[in-house]
């Protein structure tokens, strides 16, 4: 299976690597930073430089024998054992990890579970199932956009399976659940006491590198669901 470099550091850019299979479905590679779709953020972009030039990764996805770089239409595959090096499109996935991030942050102070998501750059979205009156617009804007400006730090820690299973409470999505049997179990926290959850995604590394977030439509998707839309200001 494919090195999962992302998951310790999610601002490593690049990276040298050797292709362990290429086919019309993309390229396997024994370690990357391209993160896969999965979770509700979009697979990764870049370009990947070989022997016979550099191309286009138009994609990332997972595959069964590892995690599958999509080259543009018409590349020259790259033979198994060659050695690559693979390039993000760094802007594109800075915006995706702020988002993602801001998402954590309308998790923490919504009081509902959550029932779907997307992620994009600069706009995303959750749905929850929420009791009651569905949150007022400007209010959560200026909820969100304090916790923001907290400047509060966001670290990567694992915890077993066993204490997963201990403490339920961990796990907001109801939709999605986080990939367990390998032993441990990806956590995301944010601040001291912000939010503390398992997520497979990338992150910014504070709260400020979000900038200002701007809620807008606020949907009925069904008797208690509501699907809350955010923008990142730039």
């Amino acid at each position: 299976m494919t090195e999962e470099l992302f998951r310790e550091d999610s601002y490593l850019k690049s990276c040298t690597a050797k292709v362990v299979s290429a086919g019309p479905e993309g390229v396997v590679l024994d370690r990357t930073v391209f993160y896969p779709t999965g979770g509700g953020q979009p697979g990764d972009s870049g370009t990947m430089k070989t022997a016979a030039g550099e191309v286009a990764i138009v994609d990332t996805v997972k595959g069964e024998g590892g995690i599958l770089h999509v080259l543009e239409e018409g590349a020259v595959l790259p033979p198994a054992g060659e050695a690559v090096e693979v390039t993000l499109d760094w802007d594109r996935r800075y915006k995706h990890m702020r988002t993602h991030t801001a998402l954590h942050i309308l998790c923490s102070v919504v009081d509902g579970g959550v029932t779907g998501g997307q992620i994009g750059a600069l706009k995303g979205r959750l749905d929850f199932n929420i009791p009651g009156e569905r949150p007022e617009k400007d209010a959560l804007t200026a909820q969100l956009n304090e916790v923001i400006a907290g400047d509060h730090p966001i670290s990567i820690s694992w915890i077993t399976d066993d204490e997963l299973q201990a403490n339920p409470d961990l796990v907001r999505t109801m939709s999605v659940k986080p990939p367990m049997g390998s032993g441990k179990v990806r956590m995301i926290r944010i601040g001291e006491d912000v939010d503390f959850q398992p997520c497979g995604g990338t992150h910014v590394r504070s709260t400020a590198e979000i900038g200002t977030v701007q809620v807008g439509k606020i949907e009925n998707k069904g008797k208690q669901n509501r699907r809350i839309n955010i923008t990142l200001v730039e």
